[in-house]
């Protein structure tokens, strides 16, 4: 695969996600829809959006539910599209939710890796490539980023550095859709800033493409060790979003409600 047919890859599934065309997101407009269910989407999300803001750059595509479609217009038209997602002007997005019991939930920006970067890394310990059955004993809290107890059927593949047989960085990955497979990482404390993350990272990302499948890689806005470890692994900022929630699911996650 090259960059091109990556990121179409990737404007595709994000059409599944938000009920829109692919060269929706090439457009130099902004365009909302109302969105809806879709057995394409990435597995995790719940779906229909109440509101959900995507940008690769070039505008927003708000997907949301029928009751937010003129006050999330009004909002992606009065702002530019990066100020959209971001403070103050948010603070006018969440004063128009108010009234439907939602907030902003999620802001996440999304990486694609760079062909032209994208290499095999390497680190001071052993790695091994674990098939579900070699990585089940792994579902533990120091490994939850890679991953998921959850979503056990989903984690398809990692990549593990061993430290005299003991595992100190897991890489794992997760089918949240037919096409890409989401990377997610972890590295125990002390074996940190070693270069371990960097060395997972690629290997798993080469292993997915020669899969024919398309890795990606997530992470909050604020998290500057994970965007830099996606950046040297051989990432690129490929999308953004912001998603809305109900308060109440907001508070669960928070530990406020039991």
């Amino acid at each position: 695969m090259n960059n091109k047919e990556i990121i179409e890859i990737a404007m595709q599934q994000s059409a599944f996600d938000s009920n829109c065309n692919r060269e929706d997101f090439c457009s130099a407009s902004n365009k909302v829809v109302i969105s809806a269910t879709n057995s394409n989407a990435r597995r995790y999300l719940n779906l229909p959006f109440f509101c959900d803001l995507t940008s690769y750059g070039n505008n927003i595509v708000a997907s949301v539910s029928g009751e937010l479609l003129k006050e999330v217009e009004w909002y992606i038209t009065k702002y530019p599209v990066e100020h959209c997602f971001e403070t103050p002007n948010l603070h006018e997005l969440i004063e128009k939710l108010k009234p439907y019991d939602l907030n902003v939930c999620f802001m996440a920006e999304y990486f694609l890796p760079d062909m032209e970067e994208l290499k095999l890394r390497s680190c001071n310990y052993e790695t091994r490539v674990m098939e579900p059955e070699y990585f089940a004993k792994y579902y533990t809290p120091e490994w939850s980023n890679a991953l998921c107890e959850k979503r056990k059927e989903l984690d398809r593949l990692a990549v593990g550095a061993f430290h005299n047989g003991k595992l100190v960085g897991l890489a794992g990955a997760s089918a949240d859709c037919d096409t890409m497979w989401q990377i997610g990482i972890d590295v125990l404390p002390e074996y940190r800033r070693q270069g371990i993350a960097s060395c997972l990272t690629s290997r798993l990302a080469i292993e997915i493409l020669d899969r024919e499948i398309v890795p990606f890689y997530c992470c909050a806005w604020s998290n500057l060790k994970s965007a830099r470890n996606a950046i040297k692994s051989g990432f690129r900022p490929a999308w953004v979003q912001v998603t809305a929630k109900k308060n109440r699911v907001i508070a669960e996650m928070n530990g406020e409600l039991p």
